[in-house]
């Protein structure tokens, strides 16, 4: 097994793009192993609805990244408190769905550290019946990447709040995560550590207390391929927005002005269709503001230019821009 030193890098959208290059380009029998770190993000899993999972408002005021990975599963929230890992190995057809073989590693090295995990369900690692790791995987071209997160030290207030959308918004096909109560390793371990001592003292068990580690030196034309990845599909909205099942939204606020009930049908996160409702006093016909909206982005910063030089007043009378835009997205 072979280390990819990442640098600590904190960019998830480089860490997806690493771990996939990884699968795809570096030596196909050899198994890697990864760790990463990443300012907030949500990441929703490959067949999921962006919208359906976020909290848009949240994410936006805390400026949180937001991106989609290869492999299935629910959506998370991570931050630099947790540590994910990554095994990428050859697929010897026993491995799919084999999360044993792959958390089993890090579940020895938590026993070393105090930390009684064990792995429940298909893909969880608990801990009293607490969940401190997800797991998900990705088979291709005969390979395959099994990764979680290990929650140390994350903020689990901010789990919640960017990941609690208005749940009766919006109807789609697309999988919904399921909640689960969560704690953070960092509180059960035997010493206390920083999370950098941490993924050090599991390198030192993973690899069974070789005093070299193997390490990938990840060269300038590995980097270059590795940010071309990122830029294609991870930071690419068609990817973390796009990609959405169809869904179907249903907002409705009342304001000083009035009150607006908004029904959209949205396709791939474009709008295919809306219908305006409301008792606001406006002189201008809603139907043009719904013609204008028809095949824009489901996203705030589209929506936004599609309005921008529009007179709000003239179809929602004392409604704001703002308040509009708040029942739009």
């Amino acid at each position: 097994m072979i280390y990819i030193n990442n640098r600590d890098v904190l960019d998830q959208t480089l860490n997806f793009a690493m771990e996939e290059y990884a699968l795809k380009y570096l030596d196909i029998n050899e198994t890697y192993l990864m760790f990463y770190r990443m300012a907030p993000t949500v990441i929703v899993g490959r067949n999921q609805n962006t919208a359906e999972e976020i909290n848009r408002d949240y994410i936006r005021a805390n400026k949180v990244t937001v991106t989609r990975r290869l492999s299935g599963g629910g959506a998370v929230y991570n931050d630099p408190g947790n540590l994910s890992f990554s095994f990428i190995a050859k697929d010897d057809g026993d491995s799919f769905n084999n999360y044993r073989k792959f958390t089993e590693p890090v579940i020895r090295a938590l026993h070393h550290m105090g930390v009684e995990a064990r792995l429940e369900g298909r893909n969880d690692l608990t801990l009293d019946g607490k969940k401190i790791s997800g797991n998900a995987q990705f088979v291709t071209q005969g390979r395959i990447f099994s990764h979680g997160t290990l929650l140390f030290d994350v903020n689990l207030d901010h789990v919640s709040k960017a990941l609690h959308p208005d749940a009766a918004k919006y109807e789609s096909k697309g999988i919904k995560s399921v909640r689960s109560r969560v704690t953070n390793i960092r509180e059960h371990l035997a010493k206390d550590m920083t999370i950098q001592q941490f993924r050090e003292t599991l390198l030192h068990y993973i690899f069974e207390g070789q005093e070299k580690i193997p390490e990938y030196q990840i060269t300038d034309e590995d980097w270059t391929n590795i940010v071309d990845i990122a830029n294609k599909r991870y930071r690419n909205w068609e990817w973390v927005y796009g990609k959405s099942p169809e869904f179907n939204v249903q907002k409705a606020k009342r304001f000083s002005g009035g009150r607006i009930d908004l029904r959209m049908n949205v396709k791939k996160s474009v709008i295919e269709k809306m219908t305006i409702y409301g008792d606001f006093f406006g002189a201008g016909d809603v139907t043009d503001i719904e013609k204008l909206l028809v095949g824009t982005k489901y996203d705030r910063k589209a929506i936004e230019e599609k309005l921008n030089g529009v007179d709000v007043h003239k179809y929602f009378g004392k409604i704001s821009e703002e308040e509009l835009l708040s029942v739009l997205i």
